[in-house]
This record gives structure tokens, C-alpha cells and sequence, in this order.
């Protein structure tokens, strides 16, 4: 039995958390050993050192428990330890030394189970954090030198040997990278990345060394950014048993109110003490945390953390999505889809002059320009002589030629006209059209989009097996932009030209509709919507931290694909914390009617309640296991990801 406390206001705290654990080794050692040593003597025919044993072993849970009960009430909490506190006092009042050992045994028998089962469960999230490397091995001046991870900066060329887990995100130097993601992805097997490929840390070099170069300090790593919120989660969401401080309180009125019946109506103050030790401890409390700690495990096995017990419960209920566009169903950066050239030039030319000039700008359609330019290997001249307008464009020099590269209104400021039949031919799906001019001339039209992302599709047609009603898009994207990207998508609803109030707004009226409503999303403008919905997603964990705090679930991946999994896996967990609690709940009421009636004594009720709360938490430990949820990942060998 736990020391969860019904009603409260603590619901975040651990369900185990008022016993001690430098104490509760020693709890469930002692009265096993008063127990087997009162046994002994009974054998003997000594009755009275019999007793005297079982009598300690009582008296040393029971007064562990008398400060654990006292503390909780003085904070207002009412929780279900005062029954095992009565059975214990009321067996040894009675003359029970017996009983009041067995209970004392199995009471803290299960702290034990349970805290096994709940430290088995959370094994996930701790290998998570224990796989954090603490120093790495830096070139300087041709030779290797160890250092902490705290002294790495960008540009540190770092080696990485076979079986490391990756300190920092970084680019690979030279050559291949075989990594293994499935700590924090749950893929199968190995991803390769080829040179100048990003690589991120808290993966595993599965394949040669290589030299990998540092793009950000450690403590701004994606695994620093993961171990973070695994830390957040444990210390200020830990699981929590909701179930337990709905119905608790109802069972231990119960309880209470059949003890003083059959007392009352027999007369025979064993009959109330039988009704409670078969009631102590109780299969409500111990079920739940254990189920939800499992499925919380299972979800940080597959890179989704989820913040504690109730945003698990929630997850299983989950009816409708809202689903941010840019940087969640897309990748959330602008990418070259089409050139028209309208002059001699080639494209190929044409786009390394554009490129060239674009290096002198922050805007993310210019640089994503640039690195398209260096994507096709192109060697980018310097600009000279560039002047940028912002909101509409550079104008400079490259190589002799006059650029200008920008929108409408810029060419209209330097009389170049392009004509209405040299208009952008995706411009319903495109993000942006960008106009290059060559020395006074039209020369290109270039067309850029936010792509869908590869598993987006895939992972709305999942949502809707796993039961999902509802599917809305939100975005604060053009809607010809948004509904082009959605065309042939399972989605219901199209919400574009959304800041981030009326993004709440939308959630808002998603949620008076009735169902459960899930918000996914990344960036720093989606936070309010996720703090808004009724459980909030945030999407990779190099999203903005803004999103990941106001979440109560972060994949930690860059990718949508994890979350049905996640889904299954949680209404898997509350189905079988549900199963627990009722088929334990159903077993122990029936033992207290017997016991009331006297068909049960305080022993026999002991070994009786004992027997329930190890089936029920077996059962719920079913939840660390069991079949597969989604799909398996393809035999595809070692693909370069897209």
C-alpha cells in the first residue's frame, strides 16, 4: 500500500513518497524477521517469546507509520495508511500479535513491490539521464585531450569512438557516421549520415570513429535539452495516482463504516478488525501508480516524455488534435521548389549570382536560398556594394553584374517590370516567390515552400486509428498555403492566418465543444495554445523552450511519428490501471463482507489482502510489456534521413 493521500492538494507528488527510503529496508526486513522468529518459538512451545517477537516486528512499522499518518493529517491530507494504522493497533489492542505482524509484513512488503515495480518502470527515463556524457576527447595541436563537456565551444573538432554517445550536436568532419537513435527515437536500426550532415547529440556512434564538429556549446545540446526536461518531469510532475484520490476517500469511508457495523451488530471487536486488515493495504492505491509509471516508461522508450501520471491519463482520452503547420507538420524551414528562368542565363548560373548575394542577408528565404546554392556544390562569389531593404530585398554586385533579388515592390523601385504572364506557377502552394534581375533584366522567378514533412501524412492517418474524431490545422500561414500542403490529408478543418491569440482562440473553441483536445506545436508562438488545451504537445527537443514548458508532453524527436505510439501506449496503461483497481477493488469489498459476517479471521484476512495486492500489482506491471504498438520500422537498412 502507498502513502498517497486522498484529496490532496498535492496531486503531484510521488505516490510513495511519505515513506522514507533510507527506512524502508529495514521496515519490511524487521517484521519478516519477527515473523519467522516468533514462528520459531511457537514450534518450541514458547507462546510468550512468540508473541514478544511478532509484538516488536508490529510495533516497529506501526510507530514508522503513527509519524507518517500524524504529518499527513497535520497538513490536512486523509489519506488510506490510517487503515493500516488501525489494523495494526487494533491487532495488538486485541491480543492478535500474529495478525499484526502479517499486516505489518505485507504492509511493508508493499512498499517494496511497489517501489521495485515503480524504479523498474522509470528505468527508461533513468538510463536517460545516466547516458549523459561527462567529458570528451578534443583535438588540439594534432593530439587528443580529455576535457569536461562544460569546456567544449563551436568549432572544437571532438572525436568520437565506436560505442560513444555523442556529447555535443555537431556536423560529421569527414566520411560516414553509423549512429544508433534508438534511445531516444526507438528505431531498430542505424541511421548513416554523410559529411557536413548535422548529427545530434545523445545518439551512439555505431560504426568507425569519426571526427565530428561542434556547432553549439553542451549545455545548449538537444541530450542537454532531453536530460532537462527528464528532470523536470521526475522532480515537479512525478506520476500521480488520479484514480486513487477520486475514489479513495469513498473506499475508506466504506470501510470504516462496515469495521463499526459489524461491531456494532455482533458485538465481537475481531469482526471490525478482520474488515479492516483485509481492507489494508489497498489495490487502488498500489495498482495505479505502478500502471501509469510503466506507461510513462514505454513512452520515454520510443522518445516521448510525458510530464506525470495525469497528463498520461489524459493522453489515453485524447478525441480531437490541433496541429500547428510550420515546424511541426512541416519542417518549418523555407526550401526551393521551383525556378523559372526567364533569360539566357542557365538556372544553374543564375541561381549561384542570386546565392551569392543572398549570403549578405538574414532573411530565412535568403539563406535558404544559400544553402541550396551550396547543396548543389556551387562556389558562391562575394557580394559587393549590397544594400538590403527590409521586407523586400537586396540589390548588389557579383562579379560585374548588378543584382537585384527580392519582391514586387523592389523590382518597382528599380523600373524592372516583369510581365503577368511571367507570373510564379505554384503560387497557391508556395511561401514565398522570390524575383532575381540581372542587370536591369527579369531573369528568374523563385519559388519557396515549407514542405510537409515526410511522416506527416503518415502520422495523421495513424492519429485517426488510434481513434482520433477530429484533426484541425492551424497555422498562421496564407490559407491557399495551408490548405494546398493539407489537399488529400486527413484533416477536417483549416484554421490560416492565425497570431498566437486567435491559435488560442481556436483551441478554445475546439475544447467547448466537449472532447478531450490535444494541441501539437514547437515554437515559442505556440505556447499559449499549449497551455491552453486540454493536454499540450510540443514537438523535438530543440523546439523553443517556451513550448517544451508550457507541454505536458515533448517528443523528443524532430518527427510526428511517435505519437500515435504514444497514445496506444498510454490508454494501454490506464486500461489496465483500470483493470486493477476495479478486479482488486471487487476482491477485497467481497473480503470485507465475509470478515464482517465472520467467515474471515484477522489472519486469514491478512494472508488473504496480501495475496490480492500481489496479483493486482503483477497485473498492473503488464504494462511495461505487452504487444507491440505501432508499426515496426522497415528493414531498410542505413538510409541518409531527408
Amino acid at each position: 500500500m502507498t502513502t498517497a493521500a486522498v484529496g490532496s492538494p498535492e496531486t503531484n507528488r510521488p505516490a510513495v513518497a511519505g515513506w522514507m527510503p533510507g527506512l524502508r529496508g529495514w521496515l519490511a526486513a524487521l517484521p519478516l524477521a519477527g515473523l519467522s522468529a516468533g514462528l520459531a518459538a511457537q514450534a518450541v512451545g514458547r507462546a510468550d517469546i512468540a508473541a514478544a517477537a511478532w509484538t516488536v516486528a508490529t510495533l516497529a512499522v506501526l510507530g514508522a507509520l503513527l509519524i507518517q499518518v500524524v504529518t499527513s493529517l497535520a497538513k490536512g491530507d486523509v489519506g488510506l495508511d490510517l487503515v493500516a494504522l488501525l489494523s495494526m493497533g487494533g491487532a495488538l489492542a486485541l491480543s492478535q500479535p500474529l495478525a499484526g505482524a502479517v499486516i505489518a509484513l505485507m504492509y511493508a512488503g508493499g512498499q517494496s513491490l511497489e517501489a521495485y515495480a515503480s524504479g523498474r518502470a522509470g528505468s527508461a527515463m533513468t538510463a536517460l539521464i545516466a547516458r549523459q556524457p561527462r567529458t570528451a576527447l578534443r583535438e588540439e595541436d594534432g593530439a587528443l585531450t580529455e576535457v569536461p563537456l562544460a569546456a567544449l565551444v563551436p568549432g572544437d573538432r571532438i572525436l568520437v569512438r565506436v560505442g560513444d554517445v555523442l556529447p555535443v550536436d555537431g556536423r560529421v568532419a569527414s566520411g560516414r557516421a553509423v549512429l544508433d537513435r534508438s534511445s531516444l527515437t526507438g528505431e531498430a536500426l542505424p541511421v548513416s549520415f554523410g559529411a557536413n550532415e548535422l548529427v545530434l547529440s545523445g545518439t551512439v556512434n555505431a560504426g568507425e570513429p569519426f571526427t565530428l564538429v561542434a556547432e553549439r556549446p553542451a549545455a545548449e545540446s538537444t541530450y542537454a535539452g532531453i536530460v532537462r526536461l527528464v528532470e523536470a518531469a521526475r522532480s515537479q510532475k512525478a506520476p500521480m495516482a488520479r484514480l486513487a484520490d477520486r475514489y479513495g476517500l469513498a473506499f475508506l469511508s466504506l470501510t470504516l463504516l462496515l469495521a463499526g457495523g459489524a461491531w456494532l451488530a455482533t458485538g465481537d471487536p475481531l469482526r471490525a478488525l478482520s474488515v479492516l486488515v483485509v481492507a489494508t493495504p489497498c489495490p487502488l492505491i498500489l495498482a495505479v501508480p505502478v500502471a501509469l509509471v510503466s506507461g510513462l516508461s514505454r513512452a520515454a522508450g520510443i522518445g516521448v516524455l510525458i510530464k506525470g501520471g495525469g497528463a498520461l491519463e489524459l493522453l489515453a482520452r485524447i478525441r480531437v488534435v490541433v496541429v500547428d503547420k510550420t515546424g511541426t507538420l512541416t519542417h518549418g524551414t523555407a526550401r526551393l521548389v521551383s525556378v523559372q528562368t526567364l533569360a539566357a542565363l542557365d538556372e544553374a548560373e543564375i541561381l549561384r549570382l542570386a546565392a551569392s548575394l543572398d549570403q549578405a542577408s538574414g532573411h530565412p528565404v535568403a539563406r535558404a536560398l544559400v544553402e541550396e546554392a551550396r547543396r548543389r556544390g556551387m562556389p558562391l562569389a562575394q557580394p559587393t556594394m549590397v544594400t538590403e531593404s527590409p521586407g523586400d530585398g537586396v540589390t548588389g554586385v557579383v562579379e560585374g553584374r548588378h543584382l537585384l533579388v527580392g519582391g514586387p515592390r523592389l523590382m518597382r523601385m528599380n523600373d524592372v517590370r516583369f510581365l503577368p504572364a511571367d507570373g510564379p506557377r505554384h503560387a497557391a502552394a508556395a511561401a514565398a516567390t522570390v524575383l532575381v534581375a540581372i542587370d536591369g533584366t527579369p531573369a528568374a522567378i523563385l519559388e519557396f515552400a515549407d514542405p510537409l514533412r515526410a511522416d506527416g501524412g503518415n502520422a495523421l492517418a495513424e492519429l485517426r486509428a488510434c481513434g482520433i474524431e477530429r484533426v484541425v490545422l492551424a497555422t498562421g500561414d496564407r490559407r491557399a498555403v495551408a490548405e494546398a500542403l493539407v489537399n488529400g490529408l486527413s484533416v477536417d478543418a483549416v484554421a490560416a492566418d492565425l497570431d498566437p491569440a486567435a491559435k488560442t482562440d481556436t483551441v478554445m473553441a475546439e475544447r467547448r465543444n466537449g472532447p478531450v483536445v490535444m494541441m501539437v506545436g514547437d515554437g515559442v508562438n505556440d505556447a499559449p495554445a499549449l497551455a491552453a488545451a486540454d493536454l499540450g504537445v510540443a514537438l523535438g527537443a530543440r523546439g523553443a523552450a517556451a513550448a517544451a514548458e508550457a507541454a505536458d508532453v515533448v517528443l523528443l524527436v524532430d518527427s510526428l511519428a511517435p505519437l500515435p505510439r504514444a497514445i496506444r501506449i498510454a490508454r494501454r496503461a490506464r486500461a489496465i490501471a483500470l483493470q486493477s483497481v476495479w478486479v482488486g477493488l471487487g476482491l477485497s469489498l467481497a473480503g470485507m463482507v465475509a470478515a464482517a459476517l465472520g467467515y474471515l479471521s484477522p489472519l486469514q484476512g491478512a494472508l488473504l489482502q496480501e495475496a490480492i495486492d500481489v496479483a493486482v500489482i503483477l497485473n498492473a506491471m503488464r504494462a511495461l510489456g505487452g504487444p507491440q504498438v505501432g508499426r515496426k520500422p522497415e528493414a531498410r537498412g542505413v538510409p541518409r534521413p531527408s
